[in-house]
């Protein structure tokens, strides 16, 4: 006898997606985050009505976005901050900004083992981010991923950063905080991390402050402390602070969480906050503009016929990549000076 087919799911509707996001049905949250995930054509349309129906849902939570360098212990940092703050009563959501490898296609981060307990906590949610796309698309994703969980009613979003090049600069745009960890013991602290990220904290804090590491954990916050006195602060209201933690004994948690709330209250009486996610939705949709424009050019069929050629003259000196460019547009039908 042959085996029976799976039953094939069924197509939901923008109806369905609505319901099951507010009431938070987890199958359905699922689903909708794949559904504005996908690249395909042919969910676009629908997966953009959700977002325009769930946007007035959206936009309560508090954003915070997570980077540090490598072996700070970035997955233990959240799970542990995580699970605290779902027992303080919130609700969490955890998302990652993943730039694929270019090598290999796979995800850099990895799925949810890394955060084992928070995953299966009823009050969290851990979603991985797409394994494959640009930064741009990967930053598009996570952006629509955090209304649809912020929808669902999850009060705290976590917007976690492989902690290299360019993926920090996109986290601190779509984030209300952006908290850098840290570590000693790793030789100079200072060279382990790029002064660019550091001036985008609104927050630093020495991880794996605990056991014989404490007392370099507190000389490396004292060398950050002095460090941050000649940084340009993001806000003119805001200085930020530098905290030793430890994920591992869940010590300073509580203190790094007044933090941010005081942060959120000082942004808020100055009306920073609302400014500044004005300015990151703006900011979105120029991103948007010109990754669909870059998208169309390299898809246009006079620009795909040129390309080739243009790219062997600049190769092999023949043609200034600025001669290059101008005949790429002409290609695409616009006029360059």
């Amino acid at each position: 006898m042959a085996p029976s087919k799976p039953t094939p799911r069924r197509r939901l509707s923008t109806d369905d997606y609505v319901d099951g996001v507010l009431s938070d049905d987890r199958a359905i949250l699922g689903r909708a985050i794949t559904l504005v995930e996908s690249n395909s054509p042919r969910h676009l349309a629908q997966a953009q009505e959700l977002l325009l129906r769930l946007l007035p849902h959206s936009g309560r939570a508090h954003r915070v976005g997570i980077s540090g360098v490598p072996g700070a212990g970035k997955s233990t940092f959240i799970e542990a901050v995580g699970c605290w703050l779902c027992d303080q009563n919130h609700r969490v959501a955890v998302l990652a900004v993943d730039p694929s490898s270019r090598v290999s296609g796979g995800s850099i981060l990895g799925d949810k083992t890394r955060m084992h307990q928070l995953a299966t906590h009823p009050a969290a949610f851990v979603r991985p981010s797409p394994s494959s796309g640009s930064l741009g698309g990967v930053g598009r994703k996570t952006r629509e991923t955090m209304i649809v969980c912020e929808a669902a009613g999850y009060d705290i979003v976590l917007v976690e950063t492989v902690g290299v090049g360019q993926s920090e600069v996109l986290v601190s745009d779509m984030v209300d905080f952006f908290l850098v960890l840290m570590i000693a013991g790793a030789g100079d602290e200072l060279q382990g991390i790029k002064r660019g990220i550091l001036e985008l904290a609104d927050l630093v804090a020495v991880n794996k402050a605990d056991g014989d590491n404490l007392m370099r954990a507190q000389r490396a916050r004292q060398e950050l402390e002095t460090a941050a006195h000649f940084m340009q602060p993001v806000s003119p209201h805001w200085k930020p602070p530098v905290l030793c933690v430890s994920a591992l004994e869940g010590t300073g948690l509580p203190e790094l969480w007044a933090r941010v709330q005081e942060h959120r209250q000082v942004l808020e009486s100055h009306g920073d906050l609302a400014a500044k996610r004005q300015q990151q939705r703006l900011r979105w949709m120029w991103a948007m503009v010109e990754e669909q424009l870059l998208a169309s050019l390299r898809a246009h069929p006079q620009v795909r016929a040129g390309l080739p050629g243009l790219e062997r003259d600049v190769l092999d000196g023949r043609l200034t990549p600025t001669l290059a460019a101008r005949d790429l547009l002409r290609s695409f039908g616009v006029e360059v000076g």
